[in-house]
């Protein structure tokens, strides 16, 4: 488990303040990345709940935010691994209707998503030289 791992755990155990998905992706790469935690909090305030409207996953889109933060603009190796781990599924409403569909709870399955994507935008800054 890497750093960033461990900070996106810690974060989805708090109950008050519940951090959303994408705040829960972005703060764990904030400091590096040179946002104040503040920052990073204000950026993915609207990001929960798929963008509010049940649109684009919050931990996708989390993801997204961390990539741009460190000069990666085409994140067509992030959609391409994301799309093919969910049946192709991106949006909240769509992915939390898949989980419902096989019986799961909404929580774990949202964690799951975070460290997901924590993990998968780590591999990717790693490889691009970005962070060690």
């Amino acid at each position: 488990m890497s750093k960033y791992q461990d900070r996106a755990k810690e974060l989805r155990a708090i109950v008050t303040p519940h951090y959303n998905c994408g705040q829960s992706v972005v703060l764990p790469f904030a400091a590096e990345a040179g946002l104040s935690e503040e920052q990073a909090l204000g950026i993915c305030a609207n990001f929960g709940g798929g963008l509010k409207r049940a649109s684009a996953c919050g931990a996708i889109t989390g993801g997204l935010v961390v990539l741009g933060l460190f000069g990666i603009d085409n994140p067509s190796e992030y959609y391409r691994i994301l799309r093919n781990s969910h049946e192709g599924l991106l949006d909240c409403a769509e992915l939390l209707r898949k989980n419902e569909s096989l019986g799961r709870e909404k929580k774990p399955h949202c964690d799951a998503l975070v460290f997901e994507c924590v993990s998968l935008v780590e591999k990717l800054l790693r490889e691009s030289g970005k962070i060690n």
